[in-house]
C-alpha cells in the first residue's frame, strides 16, 4: 500500500459490523445515455440483490430520449426516481442534484456508462458495514484510458496535492459511497463550484479506497472532453487554494526588484557618460513583463469571478421536473 493510500484509509474505531443499510440510494448522472439507461439500471439492481434500493437517475439536459427511458423505468419500478435538469449544468452539478433528492442511509455516486462497474457495489457496502463513512474508488490502468488523459490526470493530482495540501489519490474517480451523516455535512458547505473529490478529501471522516478496473463503455462516447477536464481541474485548484494569488504577489515583488536594479544600472551608466544601448532587448523584456502582468491579472480575475458568482447566489442547477411512480416510493433516512 502506498503512502498516499495510507493517508486516506483510516481504520474504523470499532471492529463491530454495521447492520445492512435500510436503503441504498444510487445517484447516476446521465447525459445523452439513452442506450445505457436500462442496462445500467438492471446491472445495479442485480448487484444490490436483496438490499432495498433507490435509483436516482439525473438527466443532465440530454437531447436524446434519456428522459423517456427514465420515465419508462420509473413506471415499472417504484425504486427509480428521475431528476430532469432544466438544461445541461455539468457532471458535478448533476451529482449535486441527485444527492439533494436521495433519501438512503448510504448513497452511492457513479456514472451511467458502465465504466463504473455496478458489480463493485456489494464491496462498497461491505466496507461501509466495517465502519467507514466514505468509500472511495481508484481506477486501475488497464490500457483503456488514453495516454494524454493519464498524463494530464497524474500531473493534476500532483499539482493539487502540492498547492492545496489535500491528499488525493491519482486515479480517484467519482464512483464512491458515502454515509448519510457525510451527506448531511456536505450539504452544509454551500459550495458554488462543485468538486466532490476535493470536498470529501477535505472533510475527512473514516475513508477507505477500493481499486477497480474501468469497464467497457457499452454505447456512446465520453462526455468529459479535454475542455471539461481542464475546467474541473481549474475549479479544484481555485476552490481549495489561494496559492496562485500568493504567487502573483511574489512575482510582482520580484519584477519590481528587477526593475529597480535596471533603473539603478541605467542611472549609473548615464552618469559615466555612456549611451545606454539595447532597445531590442529592452522591448523583449517589457513584452515579457506585460505578458506576466496580464497573466497575474487573469489569476486575480478568476478569483474575483468566483466571488461574484457566490455573491449572486445563483444555484448550481435548476430542476425541471422530478419523475416518481407515486407516493409509495421508499423514503428511509
Amino acid at each position: 500500500m502506498t503512502q498516499q493510500s495510507e493517508h486516506q484509509v483510516c481504520a474504523p474505531a470499532s471492529p463491530a459490523l454495521r447492520d445492512a443499510p435500510k436503503l441504498v440510494s444510487v445517484v447516476v448522472p446521465l447525459c445523452n445515455e439513452s442506450g445505457n439507461v436500462k442496462v445500467v439500471a438492471r446491472a445495479i439492481r442485480e448487484a444490490l440483490g436483496s438490499l432495498k434500493y433507490e435509483l436516482v437517475l439525473v438527466d443532465d439536459g440530454s437531447t436524446d430520449s434519456t428522459s423517456l427511458e427514465i420515465e419508462q423505468l420509473s413506471a415499472e419500478d417504484y425504486g427509480v426516481v428521475g431528476v430532469c435538469l432544466a438544461r445541461n449544468f455539468g457532471h458535478q452539478s448533476a451529482l449535486a442534484a441527485g444527492l439533494s433528492v436521495a433519501t438512503g442511509s448510504v448513497i452511492v455516486m457513479m456514472d451511467g456508462d458502465m465504466q463504473h462497474p455496478p458489480s463493485l457495489l456489494p464491496e462498497l457496502v461491505a466496507k461501509w458495514r466495517e465502519g467507514y463513512n466514505v468509500v472511495q474508488t481508484r481506477r486501475l490502468d488497464a490500457g483503456r484510458t488514453p495516454l494524454l488523459k493519464r498524463l494530464a490526470s497524474r500531473w493534476f493530482y500532483k499539482v493539487f496535492r502540492r498547492i492545496c495540501r489535500i491528499e488525493l489519490d491519482p486515479g480517484m474517480a467519482d464512483f464512491r459511497l458515502i454515509d448519510r451523516s457525510v451527506l448531511d455535512q456536505l450539504n452544509k458547505l454551500e459550495e458554488g463550484d462543485m468538486f466532490f473529490r476535493g470536498m470529501l478529501a477535505w472533510m475527512g471522516f473514516r475513508q477507505a479506497v477500493v481499486p477497480f478496473e474501468v469497464g467497457q463503455r457499452r454505447q456512446g462516447k465520453s462526455k468529459y472532453t479535454l475542455r471539461k477536464m481542464i475546467g474541473l481541474a481549474k475549479t479544484g485548484l481555485f476552490s481549495f487554494s489561494s496559492l496562485p494569488l500568493r504567487i502573483s504577489t511574489r512575482l510582482g515583488l520580484l519584477m519590481a526588484l528587477a526593475a529597480a536594479v535596471e533603473f539603478v544600472y541605467v542611472i549609473v551608466v548615464y552618469l559615466r557618460g555612456t549611451v545606454v544601448a539595447g532597445w531590442a532587448s529592452t522591448t523583449a523584456v517589457m513584452s515579457a513583463l506585460f505578458s506576466m502582468l496580464f497573466l497575474l491579472m487573469g489569476i486575480q480575475g478568476e478569483y474575483i469571478h468566483r466571488i461574484y458568482e457566490r455573491v449572486r447566489r445563483r444555484p448550481a442547477y435548476l430542476v425541471g421536473r422530478i419523475i416518481r411512480r407515486g407516493a409509495d416510493a421508499p423514503s428511509e433516512q
